[in-house]
């Protein structure tokens, strides 16, 4: 195998990662090709990331955006920062809280990720999972919700009422 011929699908991740391309850099955090080990895996093992620590942190923003657990968990396992990149404005807790990717937020708390983080819109992780509930309802922002407060989430940095009867129900009893 060339050692070179991967080396502009690398670079184009890199401006990807660091752009917040997060969907259109999916396919690199599936099932990769032979061994099914996603292709951000397997780049993370050649140490092709070893000089670019802000686009790994990204990665990890991608990943919990995109739900991708298993990325998730080997990033936070390899010593990446459990609050990943934020050149989106937000970090990985913001976006696995705002696409409700309950699992992602579940590893990220048990992390011990900074829950008070504030994204560039002001939010918490618990103020983003509501917002998002009650604005772009999707995945399982509820459980979210239920396991940032489960986690000691500052309940008062959520909008309240939300506008969502079931949300609001949550909120006020953590109030």
């Amino acid at each position: 195998m060339n050692p070179h011929r991967d080396d502009q699908p690398f670079m184009d991740a890199l401006e990807g990662l660091k752009r917040g391309d997060f969907s259109k850099l999916e396919p690199l955090f599936g099932e990769g090709e032979g061994d099914d080990t996603p292709r951000i895996i397997a780049w993370h093992r050649q140490g092709r990331f070893a000089s670019e620590p802000q686009a790994l942190a990204e990665a990890l923003t991608c990943a919990s955006f995109l739900g991708r657990t298993a990325v998730v968990r080997y990033l936070l396992q390899h010593g990446v920062d459990p609050s990943g990149g934020s050149a989106t404005g937000m970090n990985a807790i913001h976006w696995a809280a705002n696409r409700g990717q309950l699992e992602a937020v579940k590893l990220l708390v048990h992390a011990n990720v900074p829950l008070e983080t504030r994204s560039m819109y002001g939010g918490t992780a618990l103020g983003t999972a509501v917002w998002a509930a009650a604005n772009e309802p999707r995945g399982a922002q509820l459980e979210v919700i239920e396991e940032l407060l489960r986690a000691g989430a500052v309940v008062d940095d959520a909008e309240y009422p939300s506008g969502r009867k079931d949300v609001d129900a949550l909120l006020l009893r953590h109030r």
